[in-house]
């Protein structure tokens, strides 16, 4: 039996990762912010009495490192890890009040992957040692960190620093037995997507997604783009020279500016966020 750890479980791409491991017989860690649609999804899971819940804040690292010491604790180890929650918000580099909602990007979607994996990492290696289990660390990065999007300077940036640091990562543990997976998806049917005002394609569906990627994870791919027509298009990206992505892009639908109160819009709603913007 799986034991698998994932955070932003409290709707869209979480929710639906939730759902696909819960379906397949794995004791499921939801993490995310909203307590009332967490016990909410885990009850609706099959075996809910299994599953724990963790109502938290990701870009708070010591309830993160708690929340990964108690499943350990309750589960007696960790299979594979899931780093999901973000938060997607326009930004523009020219108004000084875009520079916290810059940070708490960066610091949701970046600095708490980082913080999702550590507290697994000593576990995982004993595991591996002691020949008990094949580990996996997954971090959801997007096609929008493929290139950079005029008005998501902060989101692209953010997931194009996730799938360096899962790359870095994956180097630095080869040979302990602990496998580091990037999945990278493009539009997925989530809350978030839901509110663009643009052409997605090759949009799909999020159970759909999570089972492309969870095969994926099972399989232990480095890299995996979801669905599969958006790797072609990523690697056409990639490859486009400046001058012609600029010419395409500079006039492409910018995401709106938030304001920047304590409490950012959106950042409550980490769990829907993934896609390509």
């Amino acid at each position: 039996m799986q034991r698998v750890f994932i955070t932003g479980a409290s709707s869209g791409l979480g929710a639906a990762l939730a759902r696909q491991y819960a379906a397949q017989g794995a004791t499921v860690a939801l993490v995310a912010r909203r307590r009332v649609q967490l016990e909410q999804l885990a009850t609706s899971l099959p075996n809910p009495d299994r599953h724990r819940i963790y109502p938290l804040d990701v870009t708070d690292h010591a309830a993160l490192a708690a929340a990964a010491a108690d499943f350990i604790a309750a589960t007696g180890g960790i299979e594979v890890v899931i780093a999901n929650a973000g938060i997607s918000l326009g930004t523009r580099t020219e108004y000084a009040e875009d520079l916290v909602v810059f940070e708490r990007i960066v610091a949701t979607n970046l600095c708490a992957t980082v913080a999702t994996f550590a507290p697994f990492i000593a576990r995982m290696k004993a595991q591996v040692r002691a020949g008990q289990s094949d580990c996996r660390l997954v971090g959801i990065a997007s096609v929008a960190g493929i290139r950079g999007l005029p008005g998501a300077g902060a989101y692209s940036a953010s997931k194009a620093a996730v799938i360096r640091y899962c790359e870095s990562l994956r180097v630095e543990l080869r040979g302990s037995g602990i496998k580091v997976v990037t999945i990278v998806p493009g539009y997925i049917d989530t809350p978030m997507t839901a509110i663009n005002h643009y052409p997605m394609p090759f949009l799909l569906s999020a159970d759909k997604f999570a089972a492309a990627a969870a095969s994926a994870i099972a399989a232990g791919n480095s890299y995996r783009v979801i669905p599969w027509q958006m790797g072609v298009v990523a690697t056409l990206l990639r490859l486009m020279p400046n001058r012609w992505y600029d010419l395409a892009f500079a006039k492409a639908p910018h995401k709106a500016r938030q304001s920047a109160p304590a409490e950012i819009p959106g950042a409550a709603s980490e769990e829907g966020k993934n896609d390509a913007d």
